[in-house]
């Protein structure tokens, strides 16, 4: 009888342990999820941004892209996510600034031209340094003309120590070109940018805070000279000027 008793009691209980992990009472507690911090705008210089990123500029349709990074990306004028008005530069004369401005018009954009005095890239020099001896500059210069470079003449250069002059050259190619002749005869010349000074042209643009940062490749002409433009923030005394 007593063996009975034990039984009944022991499915009694096995019943009752059966129904509260049926209805979840004795299942064990899960861990809480871990919290998702709630994304936050921050600001970021042009240069932060991932490389490679871009967008469209507004009205697409052909209109210079934005270029995750720029120059000057320290300045505190180039910020993105903030109203902020940039100058695009410098630019040779009239007819660059105003294919740029067409480009940002048709973007959306609202450009201003701006003349200033300063210097402008005017192009690539190529010139032999003219070797120790006497009257170095002047075999070396007949052996130049005997070989076609009609154009090339002793002029002061780096360091105001004299040089033979082998040409400016706008475009990447003509320079890269008028080196490898001089190759041809065992020469080996040097190539520097120089500048000029006098009129440069700057235009000036107001960026929404959507905006990105401007490309400068994009609104140079397709004509294969080489363009050394820069982004900075606007001079305090032109900033939103209509």
């Amino acid at each position: 009888m007593t063996v009975l008793k034990g039984i009944v009691v022991c499915l009694a209980l096995a019943n009752a342990v059966y129904f509260l992990w049926a209805h979840g009472i004795a299942a064990s507690k899960e861990a809480p999820a871990a919290a998702v911090a709630p994304p936050t705008n921050t600001l970021k210089l042009v240069g932060e941004a991932p490389a490679g990123s871009q967008a469209a500029m507004p009205g697409g349709g052909g209109a210079p892209a934005v270029a995750g990074a720029a120059n000057n990306a320290s300045n505190p004028g180039l910020l993105t996510n903030v109203k902020r008005c940039i100058s695009v530069g410098p630019f040779r004369d009239v007819a660059e600034a105003a294919h740029a401005e067409s480009l940002l018009r048709g973007g959306g954009y609202d450009p201003r031209q701006r003349v200033v005095d300063g210097d402008v890239w005017a192009g690539v020099w190529v010139y032999l340094p003219i070797p120790t001896g006497p009257a170095a500059g002047e075999k070396l210069l007949a052996k130049l003309k005997a070989a076609g470079f009609d154009d090339a003449l002793e002029m002061p250069g780096p360091a105001d120590a004299s040089v033979i002059s082998l040409g400016l050259f706008g475009e990447q190619k003509r320079a890269q070109a008028r080196v490898a002749q001089a190759w041809t005869l065992g020469l080996k010349p040097t190539i520097a940018d120089r500048k000029r000074t006098g009129n440069v042209y700057w235009v000036d643009i107001d960026l929404k805070p959507t905006d990105g940062m401007l490309n400068p490749a994009d609104l140079q002409e397709d004509t294969g000279h080489i363009s050394r433009l820069e982004i900075k923030a606007c001079p305090s005394d032109t900033a939103g000027v209509p």
